[in-house]
Parts: C-alpha cells; structure tokens; sequence
C-alpha cells in the first residue's frame, strides 16, 4: 500500500477511532496518543492491510485493544468526556444548557457501564456501526451484543430516569 492508498484508505477513519479512544479512555490526550499508535501499527502492517474484510473494523479492533491495554497498565478512573456541542439556532439558551446537561449525564452514565457495554454501545448508538462490524470488532456473537446493548440502554435509560425524577421533586 502506497502513502496515497493509505491516506485515502485509512485515514478517513481517524475520527471514529478517536471516538472510541476517547470514550474507552475518557482523555482527549490519552485517545489522541491512541490513535497515533493505531496508525503507527497500521503504517507498519500497509502491505497486508488489502488482506481483511474491512480495514476500519481492523482499525477499530486496534483501537479497542490498545485502550484496554492502557486501561489495565494505568488502572485509573476514567475522566469525563469533553462535552459536544448540543442544541440548534433554534433552541432558547434555557433548552440548549438542559440538553447539554443531559447529554453531560449520559456520557457520565456511559462511562460507569462495564466496559463490554459501553463499547457496545458507543459502536451501535455514537459510531452508527452495524452489528456484523460490531460482532467483528469485540468478537462476540450477535446474540452476546444485544444483550449487552439492551442492558446498557436500559442501564442509561433508568439512571437518567431517576436522576430527572429527583431533580423534578427537588425543586
């Protein structure tokens, strides 16, 4: 594979690494330094690369090995997730700071989900992946993947629930 292959072939993905390094991670810094390594791995592999199905599960599968990796060396909490931009032109400032607030709790939320889950779910409902990729990237079976999406969706769901529920009766 030639630089220019490269460049057009795997480079588009850096984004969605970067996704899953970050949440995995929950640093900017440590999924930037992740990210950098995947491609460091994937440079050295580019004459096998034509080999695999698809590249970017490849590359995803990477990614999620080498932040378990770090996870388990540093063994540390995970940092909360820089806040994205939430809310249209349209929304009152009121309704944009509420919706970023509960954008704010879901990732907080997300990131206390065993870690099956959370990747699971930020590859279905962040990543927008397919099941097959999915299956392909954790290596589980399709069945294993749904259990764990539901239960984190329903984790999420119930504990964003009862934060709101104590709020409304707070005040």
């Amino acid at each position: 594979m030639t630089i220019e292959e490269f460049k057009i072939e795997v480079l588009p993905i850096k984004n969605k690494l970067y996704r899953l390094a970050l949440r995995l991670l929950g640093s900017q810094a440590d999924a930037e330094d992740a990210v950098q390594e995947v491609f460091l791995k994937l440079w050295a592999r580019r004459e096998k690369l034509n080999e695999y199905r698809s590249i970017e599960a490849f590359a995803m599968i990477i990614t999620k090995n080498l932040c378990f990796d770090k996870l388990k060396l540093k063994s540390r909490n995970q940092q909360e997730l820089t806040e994205e931009r939430v809310g249209s032109k349209q929304d009152t400032p009121e309704t944009q700071m509420e919706m970023k607030n509960t954008v704010s709790k879901i990732h907080e939320i997300i990131n206390e989900l065993p870690e099956q889950q959370k990747l699971v779910i930020q590859l279905r409902d962040i990543e927008q992946c397919d099941f097959d990729e999915i299956a392909e990237i954790t290596n589980m079976n399709l069945n294993t993947i749904r259990v764990n999406l539901s239960r984190a969706r329903k984790k999420v769901r119930d504990t964003l629930l009862k934060i709101q529920n104590y709020e409304f009766s707070s005040n």
